[in-house]
């Protein structure tokens, strides 16, 4: 902290301190104690480690100790740098400039507080985390003789520790804390501690403020009808935004991993009203959350009840034929799989004809899962057989799981950050459209989500040819003729681009590959009036992705007038009288955001 004279310090009152204190000593001592009860009741149906990472370290340190030298060497080093940082930390106390040994990177937020550089002592705890962290991390990723899997999962959970252990996750290491607490008499404490007990009682770690979105009140609100709906989904269309639009509709595939609104959260940031002001007639599958009565819903299920039943329901509404079509997440790669069968089955197969989708656009979606990236580390057979096994009981994955996996993939940001926020400085998470659609989460069936899980991440069948099966044809995605435009981002954590990237290789029809700046999400939903990020363009597809990017031009703010200049093209002139829910052959069900989008999950 900053040095203060006496006279602008105001020391808190002792009396309410030691109250403060003594009150967080009891509730302290309550909640270890329901919670060891709660983890004693728990113990004889829980796995001792479901992650398999015990084997992965034991592995590794096998390695380790094959190399005693190795060892000392890399010890003797670490004693180095601290000799070092103590020597620069001893001119700096005796009032020398002095440059530091080390520094966060940037964007790196949990050192932001001007103590962590101007007090001594607290860039004395900083750099010593910092050395420590970067040691360790260099010295698992430099084991020699692990397979890549095991080394990958070495390294991401080493971070994962590292990241827990930083000193702006402690009370008495962390000098917004510490002043926070002198400052209030300790009140920051007893509400973190009351924020805490509110969590264990949700079971997350509250990221927004929950009581500040609903739904179909101030989220997911641009107005349309569900128009068609199954044991699967309901489909919405939207009411148009200009007299006339193009002639072929729209459709969009959300991932079923996470609701649709990503899509339409507020009237800032919603694509689906951007490109309804476009003159697109838009139309958004919205995913059931299931339970265990859909457990055995398979891939093929949501490929045919979902994407086939919805292109129907389109056209029925329409009176058009052909559709441009949009994949997100695992909606693209269930588009990729469907356009592959489409192409590959015979003219009595159920689906449409591949030459309706006049379209089709992906967003960061997985084809080659080569390239999961940090995902891979959850995905091995003793993890999978452990999913399988629990998924069989309740017959669904719980959306908690699926979000703590995703949250895991940036822990500082998605974790650690409200561990400070909500437990350490007592406050209350400011309301934030995107996190609360984060924390909304979703179930997966059994069926659907172990075929999903082995065939595409484990086993990488979808990029071999014949490798996959969809309702007993053969796919090869090779044979896809349908024009495309790929959009990946360039800091996605959940589809890296340079697997995205994949399917510009493999794809037969005519491809427009744009890659976004930012991630998975933030990437995608970025639009022009915020003035954010960029993107860039490359003609060519080489083999590379690196040389793509090497070559390609970056554009400043949003992509999304460059993918309605190419959707444009494909979407016909726009003659065609504006069309409103119900004006086809299909009754509007309900206003949307509709009923499904809104159940929870527990």
């Amino acid at each position: 902290m900053t040095e203060q004279s006496d006279d602008q310090v105001k020391l808190p009152d002792p009396v309410e301190m030691n109250k403060n204190m003594a009150e967080i000593a009891e509730r302290s001592s309550k909640l270890v104690n329901d919670f060891l009860q709660r983890q004693a009741e728990q113990a004889p149906n829980t796995q001792i480690d479901p992650l398999n990472i015990g084997q992965a370290f034991f592995d590794m340190t096998a390695q380790m100790m094959s190399n005693p030298a190795k060892i000392v060497e890399a010890q003797m080093e670490l004693w180095q740098q601290y000799m070092q940082l103590w020597h620069v930390t001893a001119q700096r106390m005796m009032g020398q400039e002095s440059e530091p040994l080390v520094s966060p990177e940037q964007g790196d937020r949990r050192f932001k507080d001007e103590a962590w550089e101007d007090n001594q002592l607290f860039d004395f705890i900083k750099q010593s985390y910092l050395l420590t962290a970067r040691w360790m991390q260099e010295q698992v990723r430099e084991v020699d003789g692990l397979d890549d899997k095991t080394a990958q999962k070495v390294d991401f959970y080493t971070k994962q520790f590292v990241d827990a252990l930083a000193p702006s996750n402690f009370l008495m290491t962390n000098p917004q804390v510490l002043r926070a607490t002198l400052e209030s008499g300790g009140e920051n404490l007893v509400n973190g501690l009351q924020n805490l007990l509110d969590d264990l009682e949700r079971g997350k770690i509250s990221m927004t403020d929950h009581d500040a979105f609903e739904v179909g009140d101030n989220i997911a609100i641009t107005p349309g009808k569900v128009v068609y709906q199954n044991e699967l989904m309901q489909l919405i269309q939207y009411e148009p935004a200009t007299e006339t639009v193009h002639k072929v509709p729209l459709l969009i595939i959300p991932p079923w991993i996470n609701k649709y609104y990503i899509l339409d959260l507020r009237e800032k940031n919603s694509f689906v009203k951007w490109a309804t002001e476009q003159g697109l007639t838009v139309f958004v599958i919205s995913w059931v959350n299931p339970d265990e009565s859909l457990a055995q819903k398979s891939f093929e299920d949501y490929m045919s009840q979902g994407f086939f039943e919805a292109f129907d329901a389109v056209t029925q509404e329409t009176d058009e034929q052909e559709v441009n079509v949009i994949g997100y997440c695992l909606g693209g790669t269930m588009l990729a799989s469907a356009l592959a069968y489409l192409h590959a089955k015979k003219p009595q197969d159920p689906g449409p004809d591949p030459s309706q989708i006049k379209s089709a656009t992906f967003f960061t979606a997985m084809t080659d899962f080569s390239e999961a990236g940090e995902l891979g580390v959850f995905i091995d057979e003793v993890q999978l057989s452990a999913l399988e096994e629990k998924m069989e009981k309740q017959g669904y994955l719980e959306g908690s799981a699926m979000a703590t996996t995703f949250n895991m993939l940036r822990a500082n940001d998605l974790i650690w950050s409200f561990v400070v926020n909500n437990y350490l400085l007592g406050k209350d998470p400011f309301p934030f459209d995107l996190l609360y659609w984060n924390s909304d989460s979703t179930r997966m069936p059994a069926a659907m989500h172990s075929f999903y899980l082995r065939r595409m991440y484990q086993e990488n069948k979808l990029i071999e040819p014949g490798g996959i099966t969809l309702k007993g044809v053969p796919i090869d995605l090779r044979k896809i003729e349908t024009p495309s435009f790929m959009l990946s981002a360039k800091e996605d954590h959940i589809a890296p681009w340079k697997g995205t990237y994949a399917l510009t290789q493999l794809a037969k029809g005519p491809v427009k590959f744009v890659l976004a700046a930012s991630g998975h999400i933030a990437g995608v939903i970025n639009p022009p009036s915020s003035g954010k990020y960029c993107y860039w363009t490359n003609s060519r597809h080489p083999k590379n992705p690196d040389t793509w990017l090497k070559n390609a031009e970056e554009h400043p703010g949003s992509w999304w007038p460059e993918w309605y200049k190419w959707i444009a093209r494909k979407s016909g002139p726009k003659k065609t009288p504006a069309r409103k829910p119900g004006d086809g052959k299909l009754k509007p069900i309900e206003e949307a955001p509709g009923s499904y989008v809104r159940v929870k999950a527990n």
